[in-house]
């Protein structure tokens, strides 16, 4: 299974991947597709995101029975603990906290 989530992606990208994926969401994407043609749908989504960012995510063998990827600016990172992929979540910036408490 693979899934991949695009957010503020170009329409041209979002085409691409209903090419070979099925959005079941908007931006949401799902499919089952060996190694090398999920390398080459991630190949898509690097060359074409422009602003955007997206996150893939597969099953595989391992603890936690999936991998994931992420590309583009997002508060949620991955990080790897104890050789567990794990997603951390980056502080809000001091101006976005400033203009919500103002608000």
């Amino acid at each position: 299974m693979l899934v991949i989530v695009v957010e503020n992606a170009p329409p041209r990208l979002r085409g691409r991947l209903a090419i070979w994926l099925l959005e079941i969401r908007a931006g949401v994407y799902v499919g089952n597709y060996s190694v090398k043609v999920r390398d080459y749908i991630w190949g898509q989504v690097e060359g074409g995101l422009g602003e955007g960012n997206a996150v893939m995510a597969w099953r595989a063998n391992n603890e936690a029975g999936f991998d994931f990827v992420t590309l583009g600016t997002n508060r949620r990172i991955p990080i790897e603990l104890d050789g567990t992929k794990l997603v951390s979540f980056l502080p809000q910036n001091t101006e976005d906290k400033e203009t919500s408490s103002s608000s």
